[in-house]
């Protein structure tokens, strides 16, 4: 598997969509993604029914991370939210990450109960609590190849000169990549890849959000390293369910206009050839 390290020192845009468990971690790597990012926002819808509010445990998010990195094949960014704790719950909740498999784990500077970046009324911890939970995440790790992404979200709630001030502290701390969470105009877009030109860093794509909807192309162009596309499945999944249940309660049986993957194809993507070939070698030695 190509590290994220090398991933990050190639040239171009690194585009991870995001998942929400096994299967879509998995699809999303057949279809080409070199890197996938699992979404806080969607781990909770997913597995709750319940909005990005930080109603998932740090333990339930650990086995997401274990299963989605064993399912997924290319390196996982894997969405930590505000490290649940201080810098000692953050440390803990950093190795275990690494040790579930993840590539990287995403660290934000919103304050207890946390809640998705592009909602409302957000509250961000002070600068320097923030940054002593990036030193802490950097020390716990137990290897520079497992990468800290540090984010704030301090744009909405002070402004975006504090933001640009939270990213060079960030930074200071030893993050790896930097992640100023919805800019809200193509010209703060521009300022921060102009601010801190040479960090890699990473752009929050979301649909109907508070930044502006670019393409990767665009992101690349103004010098992003990293593009997430965090809740695109889900949303998309979630129209699909309400077409699939609807139809299907609508007509007595799933409509034939139905588009979806036939009963092969879906065993095909979940490996089941390879798995009955495995047991029926087991089975003759």
């Amino acid at each position: 598997m190509t590290t994220i390290d090398a991933l990050l020192q190639e040239d171009g845009l690194l585009v991870a969509p995001g998942a929400y468990d096994a299967l879509s971690a998995k699809i999303a790597a057949q279809a080409g993604a070199r890197a996938v990012y699992l979404s806080g926002f969607s781990v909770s819808g997913s597995t709750l029914g319940l909005p990005d509010l930080g109603f998932m445990s740090a333990a339930e998010m650990i086995e997401r991370v274990r299963a989605m990195a064993n399912a997924a094949g290319v390196p996982l960014i894997a969405d930590g939210d505000n490290g649940h704790g201080g810098p000692l719950q953050t440390a803990r909740l950093t190795a275990a990450y690494e040790q579930a498999g993840a590539a990287a784990i995403q660290l934000e500077d919103q304050a207890l109960p946390k809640r998705c970046g592009h909602m409302e009324n957000k509250e961000v911890i002070p600068r320097a609590a923030a940054a002593a939970k990036i030193r802490a995440a950097v020390g716990a790790r137990t290897s520079s190849d497992f990468k800290i992404m540090a984010r704030t979200d301090a744009r909405a709630p002070l402004g975006f000169d504090e933001a640009l001030r939270r990213g060079e502290a960030f930074l200071d701390a030893g993050a790896d990549i930097l992640f100023i969470e919805a800019p809200q105009s193509l010209e703060e877009l521009e300022k921060i890849a102009a601010t801190f030109k040479g960090a890699p860093l990473t752009a929050n794509m979301v649909e109907d959000g508070k930044t502006p909807y670019l393409d990767a192309a665009t992101l690349q162009e103004l010098g992003y390293k990293i593009a997430l596309f965090p809740v695109s499945a889900l949303l998309a999944t979630a129209k699909l369910l309400e077409n699939v249940y609807g139809g299907l309660l609508k007509e007595g049986r799933l409509p034939e206009t139905q588009e979806r993957v036939t009963f092969q194809r879906y065993n095909e993507i979940v490996g089941l050839g390879d798995y009955l070939a495995e047991a029926e070698k087991f089975a003759s030695e």
